[in-house]
């Protein structure tokens, strides 16, 4: 929930004129770690997020969603974690970039109030997640050393070194 409400918090601010619904954004949100499990991430051969996407994808469609929805929330997915500085993405992809790279990494924050960041805290509490999230990422590239998270040289280290969301954790 941290990662919609920051995306919210950043889109409303500096994007006003993005077109996402709140709907397909919390779905996204709500979704976009699911590969990450314990019983998703070592039944898989597939990176977290594209095993996430696929679930994802499945989950939506068997549910009667859009689906130009249900396929644009699987994109999200799969390219949240896509830190790459070539490219286009789209505005739902862009969203929760913002959201999850505050959240993980502490990038963005210039983007968002200090109130709003106490508040989203406060509401939905870190409980340790960096070291959990670095744990998890540890955890899949010691099981898939192709996975995409080996893309991002340091990655764990940025998690780790989230100074913004230090003190919440």
């Amino acid at each position: 929930m941290r990662v919609y409400y920051f995306a919210c918090a950043i889109t409303l601010s500096h994007f006003p004129s993005w077109t996402n619904t709140p709907e397909t954004l919390l779905l996204v949100c709500l979704l976009h770690d699911l590969g990450t499990t314990p019983a998703n991430l070592p039944s898989t051969h597939l990176s977290f997020e594209f095993h996430g996407a696929f679930l994802s994808l499945n989950l939506l469609m068997s549910l009667s969603s859009h689906t130009a929805q249900a396929e644009s929330i699987a994109e999200t997915i799969i390219r949240h974690q896509d830190l790459g500085e070539t490219g286009s993405m789209t505005e739902l992809t862009a969203a929760v970039h913002f959201g999850t790279l505050l959240d993980n990494a502490g990038k963005f924050v210039e983007l968002v109030d200090r109130v709003t960041v106490e508040s989203v805290v406060k509401a939905w509490p870190r409980e340790g997640w960096t070291g959990c999230f670095a744990h998890v990422l540890r955890e899949e590239m010691g099981r898939k050393p192709w996975c995409n998270s080996t893309r991002i040289e340091g990655f764990v280290e940025l998690v780790q070194g989230n100074g913004v969301m230090a003190e919440f954790d």
